[in-house]
C-alpha cells in the first residue's frame, strides 16, 4: 500500500456514510462530517484565531454542498437501518479489539 493510499484509508475512518439510511441524515450529522473533513484537510482540530473565519466558512460550505449531494443521490437498494448498522460496527470492533 502506498503512503498516499494509507493516509487516505486512515483519513476517512471517522467520516461515516450518510447516504441511503433510514432515517435520513440530519443537519447535525452533515455538520459533523463537514467538520471532520475540514479538520483532516487542514491538519488542525482547532484553528488559530487568524484561521478561524476560513475554517468555519469551509465547514459551512462543505456541509451545504454535502446536503445538496445527499438530496440529489438516488439509491437503488433499500435504505439501511442506522441501529442495525451501528450494532454490526460495534460487533466488528469488539471482535477486532478482543483480548486473547
Amino acid at each position: 500500500m502506498t503512503a498516499a493510499k494509507a493516509t487516505l484509508v486512515r483519513m476517512c475512518r471517522n467520516i461515516h456514510t450518510l447516504h441511503n439510511f433510514e432515517p435520513v441524515a440530519n443537519d447535525d450529522e452533515v455538520q459533523a462530517a463537514a467538520l471532520q473533513y475540514v479538520r483532516k484537510i487542514s491538519g488542525s482540530t482547532k484553528p488559530s484565531k487568524a484561521n478561524t473565519e476560513a475554517f468555519e466558512r469551509a465547514v459551512h460550505e462543505i456541509a451545504h454542498i454535502t446536503q445538496h449531494l445527499l438530496d440529489d443521490l438516488v439509491a437503488t437498494t433499500p435504505p439501511k437501518n442506522r441501529e442495525v448498522e451501528a450494532a454490526k460496527a460495534k460487533a466488528r470492533s469488539a471482535e477486532r479489539f478482543a483480548t486473547a
